[in-house]
């Protein structure tokens, strides 16, 4: 979107000049412009989507992101309008927010072992600040991490749409989704925990190696661990990107993700069962988002696509292909990273 097409009543909305608002490459979910003042990056605009997120998402952030500063935590705020709203809405429906910056850098993935083990800590503390924090969510989510549902709906895309081009290419890795996720042992129970989400790297704010704070928290929800650490770590521990024909499970990212993790979140009252769901969330998550992309190559309407590509269908297949071979990497390589995590844990106690 130009500069010019930002809708000034946003702008005036926080007394920001438009021309005060340049163009940021970042997000895949939500429009995002840096608002600069004497050539400083001061807060983030964005135009909600509003497909995936309602407008009340702002209400959580509000009161997730006030807990986490009052445990000392950084974090980015909600700026309210001149009217003292969390968000404002332009006369064509476009919900837009502004929040203050943090950090000066944004990693695609993980290069170091320390990188790993700063993000690691960072969410540690972040989970460390929300524990035994009781809040009632406005805006939910159900079955965001339901991979029974997902294999399911990737089922039932199958008959749907079997005219589709592709759907000869989906259907055998489809089977080998389905496969993968009869023989994965799910852990039972765990109990609720307040999950930031969406922990892929790209959500992490660093300054330098350093990583400072969480963004994109319109994902907050109440969740269980094996899918909070297993989204960080399916993204942290793959050096390669999403839809590389050669993925792994680099078990030396994951140790480092790890002992960051321990540092500030290892004395938390976890159950037994919680740590030993971490490595197969790892490997679920994977499974899962496999199966999101084999069923988007067919639906082609919800992740984005890299114009390399002749159509988002091709490449949500070789995201789905890269993912379904990360998923058995992770597979081969689970009892040396339980291995780890172990000794990690037992040098802590």
């Amino acid at each position: 979107m130009n500069i010019e097409e930002i809708d000034p009543l946003a702008a005036w909305a926080w007394r920001a000049e438009p021309t005060a608002i340049l163009i940021e490459d970042a997000g895949l979910i939500n429009e995002t412009w840096a608002v600069v003042i004497d050539d400083e990056a001061v807060g983030v605009l964005q135009l909600l989507n509003t497909h995936i997120f309602e407008p009340t998402v702002h209400l959580d952030i509000d009161v997730i992101t006030r807990r986490l500063e009052q445990r000392g935590r950084q974090t980015p705020r909600l700026i309210p309008t001149q009217r003292g709203e969390l968000w404002h809405t332009d006369p064509h429906g476009g919900v837009w927010r502004c929040l203050t910056w943090v950090g000066d850098t944004t990693h695609s993935k993980v290069s170091s072992p320390d990188i790993a083990e700063s993000a690691g800590a960072l969410v540690g503390s972040f989970h460390a600040a929300l524990f035994g924090f009781e809040h009632r969510f406005a805006f939910e989510r159900p079955g965001a991490h339901d991979t029974a549902l997902h294999m399911t709906k990737l089922q039932e895309v199958l008959v749907t749409h079997r005219n589709h081009t592709l759907r000869y290419a989906v259907e055998p890795l489809a089977d080998e989704i389905w496969e993968l996720w009869q023989l994965l042992q799910v852990p039972k129970n765990l109990p609720p925990r307040i999950c930031h989400g969406d922990l892929k790297i790209s959500n992490v704010r660093f300054i330098g190696d350093r990583a400072v704070a969480l963004i994109d928290l319109d994902t907050l929800q109440w969740g269980t661990l094996d899918a909070e650490l297993g989204d960080a770590l399916r993204s942290w521990c793959n050096p390669l990107a999403e839809d590389h024909p050669e993925p792994y499970f680099d078990l030396d990212l994951f140790e480092a993700s790890m002992r960051g993790y321990l540092q500030t979140a290892g004395k938390l009252p976890y159950t037994r069962a919680e740590w030993r769901s971490v490595v197969p969330g790892v490997e679920r998550i994977t499974i899962e988002l496999a199966s999101r992309f084999a069923r988007d190559a067919l639906e082609e309407r919800y992740f984005s696509w890299n114009t390399r590509y002749e159509r988002a269908g091709l490449h949500n297949l070789a995201r789905a292909r890269s993912m379904i071979d990360l998923a058995l990497s992770v597979h081969e390589r689970a009892d040396e990273a339980e291995e780890r995590l172990d000794r990690l844990r037992a040098a802590g106690s």
